[in-house]
């Protein structure tokens, strides 16, 4: 039996999430923004809360596209406040359309918003060795420098524990536990 992260469940979605995506590095503007919406919307639920409605959050967010969703207007958003498979949250929606507008500017800026994120890391992974639960930070320094970045930039719902959970589940930084089976592999 494999060995996995201490957070992770015996819920197969969460186990697939572990094993196939979290913590490996993503490079494409997409999936970049994609993550950034789950983890907007994350905040204050559980994971798996996310997981189980990520499909909806696809179907209903145009497959995550961040240029359409930058250009939704009042009937998108009532829209989307009315459907019961995401979470229905006022801000968190309207997030996402400042969010989509601000990541096309950092696009404009920098060549791309992969560019100026994992810039922050010199474009590799930071590799920890926490052994245990309670050694994993929900916040660095440089999540703080980040947030506030992006904060600077018109984001909305970015504050540092999103972005730290971000960095992580984009592979800015490899938080697999040492006695992980993923440790090594990422």
């Amino acid at each position: 039996m494999k060995k996995r992260c201490f957070w992770v469940s015996d819920d197969p979605l969460y186990i697939e999430y572990h094993d196939n995506e979290w913590g490996i590095p993503v490079y494409e503007d997409n999936k970049l923004f994609e993550f950034l919406i789950l983890e907007t919307f994350q905040a204050g639920l559980s994971w798996i809360t996310v997981l189980k409605k990520r499909e909806n959050f696809r179907k209903a967010f145009d497959s995550f596209d961040y240029k359409k969703i930058a250009n939704y207007g009042e009937d998108k958003y009532e829209e989307l406040l009315q459907n019961a498979g995401i979470i229905r949250n006022k801000l968190k929606i309207k997030a996402t359309i400042t969010n989509a507008q601000a990541f096309m500017k950092v696009q404009e800026e920098f060549g791309s918003f992969s560019k100026y994120i994992w810039g922050f890391v010199n474009g590799k992974p930071i590799k920890n060795s926490f052994a245990r639960r309670e050694e994993v930070p929900a916040t660095t320094e440089l999540s703080d420098t980040i947030s506030k970045d992006l904060k600077k930039r018109g984001f909305k719902f970015v504050g540092s524990t999103v972005i730290y959970a971000h960095m992580q589940a984009t592979g800015m930084v490899n938080d697999h536990t040492t006695d992980c089976f993923r440790y090594n592999e990422v």
